[in-house]
């Protein structure tokens, strides 16, 4: 296994709820809770699950806009939140995100090229800026000649993300972390700019966190996939393993819900239906956050919380007190 450049270790991110009148008690929205994973050099970590999740805030919270209430963030070993603000801008440099809106993540009165070159600029890197801000544009599939003086809203969805990605590699970081980054496009173009990222990691050595809500987006480009529920992590391995046996009831409902190409497979097959809402992050369930909506879930699930565990040999890691097996979701579903 090569090196880890990012590894967290029980992170909690909680914001506090406007505080009701006459109430002495302050509730806070527990939007990470508990977390501990790892991101290796030079792979891909993919990142999953509802809107809500926790999966955005987990991403601001490495980048540092948003602080966390405790547990650690280590960037090659170095806890990050303890640095100062004069550490935090150094660390910057080598830790950068691409957005969900290419749109409005770009300053619309600004240029291609000025906003390409914004990092030099916050840097106070000034040489050779106009040739290195061409070279980005020429790598990312875009034209200098035709695109260096127009400004984001004459491109498409698609070409505005690629000025997103220009941006974040200009200086040229060890960790990218991309929060839903096609999720705004086509799916035609989501193609198009996975791919991009693909040949970006292979030709810079890049190492990515990508966050989205889409696993059949993920299994295209990540080497290990996550997913998250409520705050927490629920199952974690490669992704051979993972898109062959998952264990978690979650993820299976996940994974049921893809839409297959085949029309009469698609209408044949089985699917695992969650009952329910998504439970409020600020009161989550006793127990396994997810037992409110698991069909397998017993007293045990109710009352205790069931630990991130390894489940076999090559490390798929399992939340859940009843872990199952294919032949078992068959004869549930």
């Amino acid at each position: 296994m090569t090196e880890e450049v990012l590894t967290i270790r029980n992170l909690h991110v909680h914001f506090p709820v406007k505080k009701i009148p006459f109430k002495k008690t302050t509730e806070y929205v527990k939007a990470v809770n508990g977390i501990s994973l790892s991101v290796h050099k030079g792979q891909t970590l993919g990142i999953v699950g509802e809107s809500g999740c926790g999966k955005s805030t987990l991403a601001r919270t490495i980048v540092g806009l948003e602080k966390p209430t405790s547990g650690q963030i280590l960037f090659e070993g170095e806890d990050i939140s303890k640095m100062n603000a004069k550490r935090m801008h150094e660390l910057r440099r080598d830790i950068q995100m691409v957005f969900q809106d290419p749109y409005t993540s770009l300053h619309p009165r600004m240029k291609v090229g000025e906003i390409i070159a914004a990092p030099f600029k916050a840097y106070k890197i000034k040489d050779n800026v106009p040739s290195r801000v061409k070279e980005l544009m020429e790598l990312v599939g875009l034209n200098p000649d035709e695109h260096y003086d127009r400004l984001p809203h004459e491109f498409s969805g698609g070409q505005r993300q690629r000025i997103g990605i220009a941006r974040a590699i200009a200086l040229k970081p060890k960790l990218l972390i991309c929060d839903e980054p096609v999720s705004a496009l086509d799916v035609s173009v989501q193609a198009q700019v996975i791919n991009l990222f693909e040949n970006l990691q292979e030709e810079l050595g890049l190492t990515y966190m990508f966050i989205a809500h889409d696993l059949s987006v993920v299994k295209h480009i990540a080497d290990q996939v996550a997913v998250m529920y409520l705050g927490k992590v629920m199952e974690i391995s490669d992704s051979d393993s993972f898109y062959r046996n998952a264990r978690h009831p979650y993820t299976n409902a996940l994974l049921s819900a893809i839409p297959l190409p085949d029309p009469l497979q698609e209408k044949s097959r089985k699917q695992l239906v969650l009952e329910g809402e998504l439970p409020s992050p600020t009161h989550p369930p006793s127990g396994c956050v997810f037992h409110t909506r698991c069909p397998f879930a017993k007293d045990v699930c109710k009352q205790s919380i069931p630990p991130l565990e390894k489940d076999d040999v090559q490390g798929h890691a399992v939340a859940c007190f009843y872990p199952v097996q294919h032949h078992e979701l068959e004869e549930t579903i």
